[in-house]
């Protein structure tokens, strides 16, 4: 039987180690890409980086040409502790509405990670339903690296499945536009109908379904 003293000690540790767990826990970044387009799934992307691993010139993806963006979804992939992008169909888009589908997405990127966050910080202000504490933060892929490296994995991981997309229906031109309602999309639209991946509940998709 213990000691009393060994008790003491053993309780003691246990403590110092769940104080030190709260403190340092990891802590996810997520964000999404693709919610205002006309066609194509919406991506999400969650990361935990490595704070002994820093990534120089994280940002929101929006504001980074598309070669530095490239470059930086490499270094994230390399140097961050775990990654994880995962998406909602076309189908779950409209079937769900594309909030709904969202944080579908963003629950699925959450989940898909290796290990399991402390907290989540999430871009915007709504929150996927989720089994760890998680907060929303308004613009957070500008202020919060994780949420940065996580809006960078979505939108290069959409931007490429959009140039795939292009091969196999090259007369939407989504190369360019990336499935948003360019003038140049909405004509393409006019003239050739609806393609399978054309999320059917949005209205300039609908207008041409009729």
């Amino acid at each position: 039987m213990p000691s009393k003293k060994s008790s003491k000690a053993d309780s003691r540790t246990s403590e110092q180690a769940a104080f030190a767990w709260d403190v340092v826990g990891l802590i996810a970044g997520v964000d999404e890409a693709g919610r205002g387009p006309l066609a194509g799934p919406v991506v999400a992307a969650a990361v935990i980086l490595d704070d002994m691993n820093p990534i120089k010139g994280l940002n929101d993806s929006k504001k980074l040409s598309p070669l530095r963006r490239e470059k930086l979804y490499d270094e994230i992939r390399a140097k961050a502790l775990c990654c994880s992008v995962a998406q909602a169909s076309v189908e779950e888009i409209d079937q769900l509405n594309i909030l709904q589908a969202t944080l579908l997405a963003m629950r699925r990127a959450v989940e898909g990670l290796r290990l399991k966050p402390h907290k989540v910080l999430v871009d915007g202000n709504r929150l996927p339903v989720l089994g760890v504490r998680a907060e929303a933060i308004v613009r957070g892929d500008a202020t919060v690296p994780a949420i940065s490296a996580a809006s960078i994995l979505a939108k290069v991981t959409r931007d490429r499945w959009c140039r795939e997309l292009d091969l196999q229906y090259p007369q939407y031109g989504f190369a360019g536009h990336k499935g948003y309602g360019t003038a140049e999309h909405l004509a393409a639209l006019s003239a050739h109908g609806a393609c399978p991946e054309h999320r059917k509940t949005f209205a300039p998709v609908a207008r041409v379904l009729v």
